[in-house]
């Protein structure tokens, strides 16, 4: 017994020195950068916007808006606050998509883009414009590596919220 205590007892001390040796070695590190977060948004071309969005609407119950839907749902790491994923339709003629020539473009969530893009930048990605900066977030553009564009936005959730409001737009939830 004081033999299987004993050895419970230096496991446990072994443990501890362990665990206090990892974290006196990470102490000044900055934690990995955490990169996409989530769905953004779904762009997509088609003929006809307006009439999509309107069978949409009437059909799946979207609540739609000029520029398509937008999809409210509660964060996970935070329940108490909301996140927005967007989806729109664009006409077919778009050229908002290039350089790429899909028919399709998606919009992830990031929570620190200044960060990622120079990991990016340093990863030899393609950066296909500056960042820019609005009320509900910030954006750039990006290439993968099959050429298809992607959007990347670190969200203010809150004044995309109150944006919408303002515009009358109710949200799908």
């Amino acid at each position: 017994m004081k033999r299987r205590l004993g050895f419970t007892l230096a496991l446990f001390t072994a443990f501890l020195v362990g665990f206090a040796l990892r974290s006196f070695t990470e102490i000044g590190k900055e934690p990995p950068l955490k990169k996409v977060t989530g769905i953004g948004g779904i762009f997509f071309k088609c003929k006809d916007p307006k009439q999509l969005r309107e069978w949409y609407q009437q059909n799946l119950g979207l609540q739609t808006n000029q520029y398509g839907a937008v999809f409210e749902w509660r964060q996970g790491a935070d329940t108490t606050k909301k996140g927005f994923t967007q989806w729109s339709p664009f006409s077919e003629k778009t050229s908002y998509f290039q350089p790429s020539p899909k028919d399709f473009m998606i919009n992830y969530r990031v929570d620190n883009l200044n960060a990622l893009v120079e990991q990016l930048r340093r990863d030899h990605v393609t950066i296909l414009d500056s960042i820019e900066v609005v009320d509900y977030g910030k954006f750039v553009h990006i290439l993968d590596v099959e050429g298809n564009k992607v959007e990347l936005w670190e969200a203010n959730d809150e004044q995309y919220e109150a944006l919408g409001r303002k515009m009358g737009a109710q949200t799908t939830k």
